[in-house]
């Protein structure tokens, strides 16, 4: 083969990476239903600094779109089910409020995805599901008109009680009281490229059925008993991926097989009532520590194995506004002043075990601490390396945090470089930094500073305050971490190839 050739086989190799691995994202819902939230502005502000890329609101408020103008943040919006009449009725309603709510702040705001309606068929006063397909199609001609049909897409959000059957998950099938609308909404969907869109609670199919459902199979723990579905011999591990597959195998019997599906809304109540013992922080913890990993790991659910799912968790912080029993107000994962009600691994790369509180990963009796002998010129950027672009959880050794005290650059730098050797591996080259780090076989945590291990969590996961943006999972990090490596082989491969043509 000739070199240039072979240039044009490597280069297509390049542009095919992006092609092979479509990663899934992880966002976070941001409801307001409350009096003592934190100012739009500052709300885009903790979530650029937890490096969230993805937020979903649920309506258009100038304010919020206005604050997150140029922080490269993509927004689900939200049309109101209260607004779904005046949409439907008329083109020129829709076109009015394009203009005068969402053109001015776009592109500068990121817009996605546009939500028309949230789970129209639990409303049980009025009945709205009528208007949701006529609403749809004037967004879609809206959107038409200004040339972003193609970059905003338009759907709607269902809950799981769509269905008249969810298990097994080969039996899942929609109610057929809602055929008249189905139909037409999926044929849109599919038209315009866009997804099925649905809230999924493996919380409450704990809560309602716990004689029937295990709450380790709720929260993805690793010591779950298997559930076999009979009729298709798939196994299920966690009730999310088992309420996922339910719709799967619904859109399948109505021969819409290729559409995709976006959860819009899952996660798990931090505080409940006295009969929702189950609600805890810990529980919180544990399954959206272990949803992320599953997402952006692209597991894909037993039907759909490697199945990107882009999920929303719900939600940034508690509503205190919510009617209903104690557990509906308090799904947030940050308080009102945002701090982290309960710390996340936004990488992906955690496993929590409610049976053990730990982070499940290979046994390690190994640390990595800063050189005595390393000056502090080089442990400071070492120090920034790791808490920046090596995507280490620094909280921990901020002011008033766990690992602060002792307050100096070698204390701090050996926290960082431990946190990084053990979540990469504990392999020696993660342990270099430049002949900075050192590996010890002496256990490093003091008081309550303690060091990661592979079998044990660091301080950190019990720090309210996630410092210098230093996760990096709410955008398919490991899906990406791949590509980018092979891309920068490839890359390489190309130069050595133009060096020799020369």
């Amino acid at each position: 083969m000739e070199k240039s050739e072979l240039m044009f086989v490597v280069l297509l190799l390049i542009s095919g990476l992006f092609g092979i691995c479509d990663c899934a994202n992880i966002g976070v819902c941001y409801g307001r239903n409350a009096d003592d939230l934190p100012t739009p502005d500052k709300v885009a502000q903790l979530a650029q600094l937890h490096s969230i890329k993805y937020i979903r609101i649920y309506d258009s408020n100038i304010d919020v779109l206005k604050s997150f103008s140029n922080t490269g943040i993509e927004l689900t919006i939200g049309v109101p089910n209260s607004d779904l009449l005046p949409f439907s009725q008329y083109q020129s309603n829709v076109d009015t409020w394009l203009k005068n709510s969402i053109l001015p702040f776009y592109p500068s705001t990121l817009i996605t995805y546009i939500t028309v309606g949230a789970e129209v068929t639990e409303n049980q006063q009025v009945n709205v599901t009528g208007l949701v397909v006529p609403a749809m199609v004037n967004v879609r001609n809206a959107l038409k008109k200004v040339g972003l049909h193609r970059k905003i897409k338009v759907s709607t959000t269902h809950s799981l009680g769509i269905l008249s059957q969810s298990f097994p998950p080969s039996a899942g099938a929609f109610n057929s009281k809602y055929a008249y609308f189905l139909k037409p909404l999926l044929e849109i969907l599919v038209e315009n490229n866009s997804p099925f869109m649905v809230d999924l609670y493996p919380y409450y199919a704990y809560r309602d059925s716990n004689k029937n459902v295990s709450l380790n199979y709720a929260l993805f723990a690793s010591s779950a008993a298997d559930v076999i579905d009979p009729n298709t011999g798939l196994v299920y591990t966690n009730m999310f991926d088992a309420q996922l597959d339910s719709i799967y195998f619904a859109l399948n019997a109505l021969n819409f097989k290729t559409l995709k599906i976006v959860v819009s809304e899952t996660g798990w109540p931090n505080k409940g009532a006295s009969s929702e013992p189950a609600a805890t922080s810990d529980n919180a913890q544990t399954y959206n520590t272990n949803l992320i990993r599953h997402v952006i790991n692209n597991t894909g659910t037993p039907f759909k194995p490697n199945q990107p799912i882009d999920t929303f968790i719900f939600s940034l912080f508690n509503e205190n506004k919510k009617p209903g029993i104690a557990s509906e107000r308090n799904w947030g994962l940050f308080f009102p002043d945002q701090t982290s009600i309960y710390s996340l691994d936004w990488t992906g790369r955690g496993n929590m075990d409610i049976s053990t509180g730990t982070n499940l990963t290979s046994p390690n009796t190994t640390w990595c601490v800063a050189s005595l002998n390393a000056s502090e010129v080089d442990l400071q950027n070492a120090l920034d390396w790791a808490c920046g672009p090596g995507n280490v959880d620094c909280s921990a050794i901020q002011p008033s945090q766990s690992c602060f005290q002792p307050d100096n650059l070698g204390a701090h730098a050996s926290f960082a470089f431990n946190a990084y050797f053990q979540m990469s591996g504990a392999s020696d080259v993660a342990c270099s930094f430049g002949g900075l780090g050192v590996k010890t076989n002496k256990d490093p945590s003091y008081d309550s500073c303690i060091y990661a291990t592979a079998g044990r969590k660091m301080s950190s996961m019990n720090s309210t305050v996630n410092a210098n943006a230093v996760s990096s999972g709410a955008n398919g990090s490991f899906c990406m971490l791949i590509i980018q490596k092979i891309a920068v082989f490839v890359s390489l491969s190309v130069m050595v190839i133009i060096l020799n043509t020369f």
